[in-house]
């Protein structure tokens, strides 16, 4: 294990997070190269951060931890040209990088070798980014520059009670102090930032970490994401109409034996996204959602099923990710229109033209299931059949159109009696927003019921394997 010592904070969490026995240190001997300032006389052990290999489930991995007993963990040249040595390797095998960050930021003994190595190594993220998985863990400091990092990532856990994340200390935000809001907390990125997926203990980032890696292809050319699959493909999910204001209960009764990762599990929580196993094969999900139970079955947030900004960049991101590696994306929809707020007015059109972009750029296997309403734009931006989706299901109930349809009946008959309105939308249901309209047109393909919903999405998906896509020739699109 070279210069790496077991007792120490940054090599223990390598280990735990690696098979047994199979991590192999590289640029153990590597210390500052620096003179200045009588650096000469520090001792800076792999320079404070342990680089190299192993396997998670016998998945090859890079890795990078930053130990903080080293000058605190401060970044200096050769720190980040070990990190960006790891990103060339990853590169060249295609396999994902998982960087752990407890550290004080940029050396200042070092100044402007460390900032040109922090920048090529920004430069390594950027490159990978779409190429292979990029995870980061924060399990201590994270402020600065150094803050780009995890958003350089695709997936970010934090440390709920030591992690600290941020770009300017809470204490330099203007008009804050952090006694009022520390913007640098793990809760403050998990659920108003959205820049951390999961904020929890050191022992369950580590413990996820080597899940979410069993659930990832190794790179973007990689169609091995697969494992096989023992539950039953014809499933009927009983209780599944049930579990249609949560969808994330929803989602982990479809999957295979109720496996679901989810990502971003504090921010915008109207909008869920994460990962399915259907038949062994990952799928991305992507739901709306009205309601969120706790453990004990308690609703600890309502929604209004309505599209807000946070949940379509929220969603957009995570459907351009899928697209990126190959990862079929499933939709449950249940939107009534678009969230009407000053935050969502300022924000709003920006993000649903993201999510519609996001979708209608994807050319990987889309499905869509309709579980309760789905009015307006708000509904065409959620994987609809007019920006995409190779198949669309809907269950019974849902209500498919432009609107409400009694509204629908007062605003097209605005002069009349309520019995005439009654009678009205009763008929704008029939021939406007119910299933069954919307299947004569050709914008639903199945009605289905609920409890059959896992066995025909894994049929579209087992159809859909094969899919190829085109589309236009461009360097790249601007939204």
């Amino acid at each position: 294990m070279g210069n790496m010592a077991t007792e120490n904070a940054a090599g223990n969490r390598i280990l735990s997070v690696l098979d047994a026995g199979s991590f192999v240190e590289i640029g153990g001997a590597i210390t500052a190269r620096t003179t200045d300032f009588n650096m000469q006389d520090k001792e800076t052990p792999a320079d404070g951060v342990v680089t190299g290999y192993g396997v998670v489930d016998g998945n090859l991995v890079y890795v990078y931890s930053q130990d903080a007993s080293v000058l605190n963990g401060a970044i200096g040249e050769m720190h980040a040209k070990k990190i960006a040595n790891i990103y060339d390797m990853a590169m060249k095998m295609g396999a994902p990088v998982i960087g752990m960050i407890d550290c004080a930021g940029l050396r200042l003994q070092e100044a402007t070798d460390a900032l040109d190595a922090f920048g090529k190594l920004y430069t390594k993220q950027a490159l990978a980014s779409g190429v292979i998985p990029q995870i980061t863990a924060i399990f201590g400091t994270c402020g600065g520059g150094l803050s780009v990092v995890p958003a350089l990532s695709d997936f970010t856990f934090m440390e709920a009670e030591k992690g600290k994340l941020f770009v300017n200390s809470p204490n330099a935000v203007a008009g804050n102090e952090i006694s009022r809001c520390d913007t640098s907390s793990a809760k403050f990125q998990s659920e108003k930032a959205g820049l951390v997926d999961v904020a929890e203990t050191e022992e369950e980032i580590l413990a996820d970490i080597r899940s979410l890696v069993c659930m990832l292809p190794s790179n973007n050319e990689d169609d091995a994401s697969y494992e096989a699959c023992e539950d039953d493909l014809n499933r009927v999910c009983a209780d599944l109409a049930n579990a249609a204001e949560d969808t994330a209960i929803a989602l982990a009764e479809i999957s295979d034996d109720h496996i679901f990762f989810e990502t971003k599990r504090d921010f915008a929580k109207d909008m869920v996204t994460g990962f399915i196993k259907l038949n062994g094969l990952t799928v991305g999900a992507v739901a709306n959602r009205s309601k969120v139970y706790n453990e004990e079955a308690e609703v600890v947030a309502e929604f209004d099923v309505s599209l807000t900004a946070d949940g379509a960049d929220k969603a957009a991101d995570f459907v351009r990710f899928c697209d990126a590696f190959g990862i079929p994306v499933l939709t449950l929809t249940n939107v009534s229109g678009f969230a009407a707020s000053a935050y969502d007015e300022t924000h709003l059109a920006k993000a649903a033209a993201r999510l519609t972009y996001a979708f209608t750029e994807a050319t990987v296997a889309k499905v869509n299931v309709v579980i309760g309403k789905a009015f307006g734009s708000a509904y065409v931006a959620m994987n609809s059949k007019s920006v995409g989706a190779d198949m669309v299901y809907a269950w019974p109930q849902a209500e498919i159109g432009m609107m409400d349809a009694k509204l629908a009946a007062k605003i097209m008959y605005a002069d009349t009696d309520a019995e005439t309105i009654n009678e009205k939308a009763a008929a704008y249901a029939k021939l406007q927003t119910s299933p069954d309209a919307a299947a004569r047109r050709g914008y639903v393909d199945t009605i289905i019921n609920p409890e059959d919903t896992r066995k025909y999405i894994i049929g579209a998906f087992e159809m859909l394997f094969t899919k190829r896509e085109d589309r236009p020739m461009k360097k790249h699109g601007t939204i």
